[in-house]
């Protein structure tokens, strides 16, 4: 609970590792370990192992990105396309979407230098789907591999802004048939359990393929990646630990489950 996991998450995790240690005599570090074992697996939703992964078999790939304001969206975006060229060696084409927030297309802009990728922007206060329409446009023209929407952060609370969301979404959709192929919802892990109520509608809005926990640098514990696959059903793909290109990382239930417990 403390970590943030929630108390009906925790309770389900205690009752399963109460069992454990009935059926099977459990104590000491076995205990610990069974109990890290529990937390992974709830961490991973039910879900495979291809299931935590992004799929990049779609020529071009469309990624949409969506979140909160402050969760790090942009960042994670200009870090993913850096990981993207440079591990992968594929061509990246970031769209900016933001088109209400001061400087947002700077920043991302900034990004795309910083990670050699080309950009597609449209002007201040611009309609987002037409930003996105014109990306597409040009991924399909110039043969890119992927395409990074970002988008502009906003309360899950704010039904309007929400239902432009779902606008953006649906001129992806209509562009190239299956897109966006993965949406990505950046949560903040010092956010507690209202993260779990901001996955819940997004999720509802635009259907939220994963999660990227970010900020997993600083105090959090980030425990509501356990309550969002248990309760939604939503695993989480990334992680960002710092604000560095290369501190963007695949989401590893084992060694989350077991630095939640101070076993490593």
């Amino acid at each position: 609970i403390v970590a943030d996991v929630g108390a009906p998450s925790t309770a389900a995790v205690v009752e399963s590792l109460e069992r454990a240690a009935r059926e099977e005599r459990l104590g000491g570090e076995a205990l610990r370990e069974r109990l890290a074992s529990i937390l992974a697996q709830t961490a991973r939703g039910g879900e495979s192992a291809a299931d935590a992964l992004i799929d990049l078999r779609a020529l071009p790939t469309v990624v949409l990105m969506v979140g909160v304001n402050g969760t790090g969206k942009t960042t994670t975006l200009g870090k993913l396309a850096w990981q993207l060229r440079a591990h992968f060696g594929l061509r990246v084409l970031l769209a900016a979407a933001d088109t209400y927030r001061a400087a947002a297309t700077e920043q991302l802009e900034e990004w795309a230098r910083r990670a050699g990728c080309e950009i597609v922007t449209g002007g201040q206060g611009s309609d987002p789907g037409a930003v996105a329409f014109e990306a597409l446009t040009t991924a399909r023209a110039g043969a890119y591999d992927v395409v990074l929407v970002d988008t502009a952060g906003r309360l899950h609370n704010q039904e309007p802004l929400m239902a432009e969301l779902e606008k953006v979404r649906r001129v992806i959709a209509r562009q190239i048939e299956g897109a966006p192929h993965e949406t990505l919802l950046t949560i903040d892990a010092t956010t507690g359990q209202n993260g779990v109520r901001q996955a819940e509608l997004f999720a509802r809005a635009v259907a939220v393929d994963g999660i990227v926990l970010t900020k997993l640098d600083g105090s959090a514990k980030g425990g509501v990646a356990i309550a969002i696959a248990r309760e939604l059903g939503i695993p989480v793909k990334l992680i960002g630990v710092g604000e560095q290109l290369e501190d963007l990382r695949p989401f590893d239930p084992e060694d989350f489950a077991r630095a939640l417990i101070g076993l490593d």
